[in-house]
């Protein structure tokens, strides 16, 4: 169970550090594919780099941030096949995860982050207006939609996958 909640901040470190890599750094608008579609429309590309390398820097920050959630991944299977998880704890180990992971979305990214320290608009000032007034930041239908249905779908093939993986090696 600590192995899992310290995968749980690590894969929360990697989605903090690809987030600040691409906003801050890279400032791609390809980068803002999760965000709302209004928000995605008033982003104006930026051609010039906040200062020379960012780019460079930013997308070594990206390519670590996949690399760090890779490796929570297979740690996290790893894990589970030495230690003779059943389904169960395989579901729950991602379970965990991925809540965990989506509950700091939320509140981090989401509220603080967007609504209250306006980091996103600090980078791109065009958002202003797209978040004025609002009292959270992305759609929470869509939020609740990935954390009640379909993170669980998607932990349950997983571990079953994982099941039927370890009794093949068995």
């Amino acid at each position: 169970m600590l192995l899992t909640v310290f995968l749980a901040l690590i894969f929360c470190v990697a989605i903090t550090l690809m987030m600040f890599a691409a906003v801050a750094l890279v400032q791609d608008k390809k980068l803002f594919s999760s965000a709302p579609k209004e928000a995605q429309d008033a982003v104006i590309p930026r051609t010039e780099e906040l200062f020379y390398g960012a780019k460079i820097i930013g997308w070594t920050l990206i390519i670590m941030s996949f690399l760090m959630i890779l490796g929570v991944g297979v740690i996290s299977v790893w894990d589970g096949f030495r230690s003779g998880f059943t389904f169960w704890q395989f579901f729950l180990r991602f379970i965990l995860i991925f809540e965990i992971y989506k509950m700091y979305d939320m509140i981090c990214f989401d509220y603080f982050l967007l609504m209250k320290f306006h980091f996103f608009q600090f980078y791109f000032p065009e958002l202003k207006t797209v978040y004025s007034g609002r009292k959270y930041g992305y759609n929470i239908k869509s939020q609740l939609l990935k954390a009640l249905l379909i993170f669980p779908a998607a932990c349950a093939l997983a571990a079953w996958i994982c099941t039927v993986i370890q009794s093949q090696l068995a």
